[in-house]
């Protein structure tokens, strides 16, 4: 671990601090260059622009870049850590956007006092770019933050602890109960969490097809139940009305099991207590809610999926975000909605259903990857995800109504 805990700081050190940069995308050699580049002739796209605000579009990079925004209250698994502290997070984040989707991307710490000082920021800025990501905000600020941006915006706003996360756990779910033989409608499911992530990937699971009297929602204080009387807005949506109040009490002849809470809260005692051929995502980083080796011992008959890449099946964000914007910004789609979401869940999901290239085996260290227990979702260095994903989200934009443009000619058949 000290000789890991090096090699990141080196990584992030060397040969320059941080992990991205700006790129010039035009020719600045000369004195002529610099006269179109600045003054005078930046004069001119600006009058056009004035003329017409749609023009930033054809003029700037507006359109392919996206702002990466935090306040560093929920940084990964560390906490409030504060602004600074997210910083390598967000450029992380950035890099993601680059690599994955040749997305241009700046990250945004914002340091403020309220709620409300946050969300006039990022609404004063928000025009700059062609969509915000939010990213490490704690709940329930976090829902009160996305809610009000996605208002007040003109472009789209996605909050990916939320929705990034819900989407494919919801890719994942859906296969890995297809798999043991279950339909999601008929699944009896306990979440262990109740925070921004956890509520985002019931809501979309419902979506999905879950029904939600078999939902059965943990907090810290135990199950979320309808005689609580501390329960915020957000969580009386899961509020069940049972007499079961513990994990224990709920596990009893689940099907499925998702953890995105803390390590080590599942017991082996309480996976054997689970229905046949149960399903297990024990999401919580980077310790999971129980080792797959300790789950696996006891149960042969389970799927097993973690948020770590050294395990199979990682429920991996990357797999989703980039390609949502790639699909969101080439229709120029004023919102991500359900119908986007949606989209996204099915094209990741199909996508482990093909045949894996030999590229995608080689960059993932495997020597063959087939559809099953043990891959039940694409490897994050799969080159079709772009394609795939950003074509379902942006057909979904247009067809649901939220895009500026229409999906252009051949999109995608080149990627």
């Amino acid at each position: 671990m000290s000789d890991f805990k090096q090699a990141a700081l080196d990584y992030h050190a060397l040969p320059t601090p941080g992990k991205i940069a700006v790129a010039i995308t035009t020719p600045a050699e000369t004195s002529a260059d610099l006269s179109l580049a600045y003054s005078p002739g930046v004069a001119e796209p600006c009058r056009e622009i004035a003329k017409n605000p749609e023009d930033v579009y054809k003029y700037t990079a507006k359109g392919n870049t996206v702002a990466v925004i935090s306040n560093g209250t929920a940084v990964l698994g560390l906490g409030n850590l504060g602004p600074m502290a997210s910083k390598p997070v967000m450029e992380g984040k950035a890099l993601l956007f680059k690599r994955f989707a040749d997305i241009n991307s700046f990250d945004i710490e914002v340091t403020h006092k309220t709620t409300e000082e946050f969300i006039n920021t990022v609404a004063c800025i928000a025009d700059s770019f062609g969509g915000i990501n939010l990213e490490d905000i704690k709940a329930p600020e976090c829902f009160i933050i996305e809610k009000a941006l996605i208002e007040r915006c003109k472009v789209p706003v996605f909050h990916d602890d939320q929705h990034g996360t819900a989407i494919v756990t919801a890719a994942a779910m859906i296969n890995a109960l297809e798999i043991q033989g279950k339909k999601i409608e008929d699944a009896n499911i306990v979440c262990l969490g109740a925070g921004a992530a956890a509520i985002s990937c019931m809501e979309l699971l419902i979506q999905c097809g879950a029904m939600r009297e078999k939902v059965y929602m943990l907090d810290t204080k135990g199950v979320i139940h309808t005689r609580r009387s501390d329960l915020s807005e957000y969580k009386t949506r899961f509020a069940n009305n049972t007499d079961k109040r513990t994990l224990d009490d709920v596990i009893e002849g689940a099907d499925v099991f998702l953890g995105l809470s803390g390590p080590n809260l599942l017991s082996p005692e309480q996976v054997l207590k689970m229905a046949d051929n149960p399903v297990i995502f024990a999401c919580s980083n980077p310790d999971p809610e129980i080792k797959p080796e300790l789950a696996h011992s006891v149960r042969s008959d389970l799927i097993m999926a973690t948020g770590r890449s050294d395990y199979p099946n990682q429920v991996n964000n990357v797999l989703c975000f980039p390609f949502i914007f790639r699909g969101a910004l080439d229709v120029r789609a004023r919102k991500i909605n359900n119908e986007m979401k949606i989209a996204a869940v099915h094209a990741i999901r199909e996508l482990a259903k093909q045949e894996v290239p030999e590229s995608v085996l080689k960059a993932s260290g495997e020597t063959a990857l087939s559809f099953g227990k043990g891959y039940i979702i694409p490897r994050p260095m799969d080159p079709r995800l772009c394609k795939d994903v950003a074509l379902a989200v942006a057909k979904a934009a247009v067809d649901s109504g939220v895009a500026a443009l229409p999906l252009p000619d051949n999109y995608m058949n080149d990627a």
